[in-house]
């Protein structure tokens, strides 16, 4: 039986592939369960630096299974609460984890695969991808941390069209918006995100997990808490082995070597 995620190691990145291709790579309790548990065993894997999340076939990921839904015993609305509670907690994994996570879509992006792929910290797109919220139109309200995301990603008045009237958004339009990081030929999506992991593994983890943590939480600290937060970050990245690092290379005059 094929894994529903299949997980490989290149070099520093691992590569999460969403593997239900003839289910446009849509998601039951046993697939966004296995991938929450990719999720948090690389969030504590020191050998990987990076993170790309793709999806096998034309699609990157069509979000819940509703088929999966309709079937579930207790009904809809519990097999959503426990549905929603795995990818819920993968997404936390996702904002949590201090190095970075990028989505390769390779293909179509829906419902909970458009909030996947907003969750994470890069957004490298097919030239011929479609993100589409889609949850809207099934009568749904968006989980996945997509309201969360989309908000702040684009503003209050393009996300409330966005879930308003559910149109398909390209990959020119996704990087116009902010919702795309790169457009990429179609064939060498996973390539570019590849290319940009081991770009960001030569750099600092530290002050990148540092950066994102900071960045998330900004929206709900008070100013004056945040700074205290900052000062507190900025201590511990400086006492840090790569702080002593960085600082060493600046007044050095070189580049420096923050992995080994």
């Amino acid at each position: 039986m094929e894994e529903p995620v299949k997980a490989g190691i290149c070099g520093e990145v691992a590569v999460l592939t969403f593997n239900r291709p003839k289910a446009y790579n849509a998601f039951d309790l046993d697939v966004i369960s296995a991938f929450a548990d990719h999720m948090t065993n690389l969030a504590v894997d020191d050998t990987v630096r990076g993170v790309v999340i793709t999806g096998h076939g034309k699609v990157f990921c069509a979000g819940g299974d509703l088929r999966w839904v309709n079937a579930w015993p207790e009904g809809t609305a519990a097999a959503f609460h426990n549905l929603a509670g795995r990818f819920h907690q993968a997404i936390l994994e996702i904002r949590r984890m201090k190095k970075p996570v990028i989505a390769a879509i390779n293909g179509l992006a829906a419902g909970g695969g458009f909030s996947l792929a907003l969750a994470c910290d890069f957004r490298i797109m097919a030239a011929s991808a479609v993100l589409r919220q889609a949850y809207t139109s099934n009568g749904l309200s968006i989980d996945g941390g997509g309201t969360f995301m989309l908000v702040r990603l684009v503003g209050l008045a393009k996300a409330l069209e966005i879930a308003a009237f559910d149109g398909p958004i390209t990959s020119d339009q996704a990087l116009e918006w902010g919702l795309a990081t790169k457009i990429a030929e179609d064939d060498k999506v996973v390539e570019e995100a590849m290319n940009m992991a081991e770009q960001l593994a030569r750099k600092s983890l530290q002050s990148f997990g540092y950066s994102k943590q900071l960045l998330t939480d900004s929206f709900s600290n008070s100013f004056e808490n945040h700074l205290e937060v900052e000062r507190a970050a900025l201590r511990a990245c400086a006492s840090h082995k790569d702080g002593r690092e960085g600082i060493a290379a600046f007044l050095e005059k070189r580049k420096p070597r923050f992995n080994g």
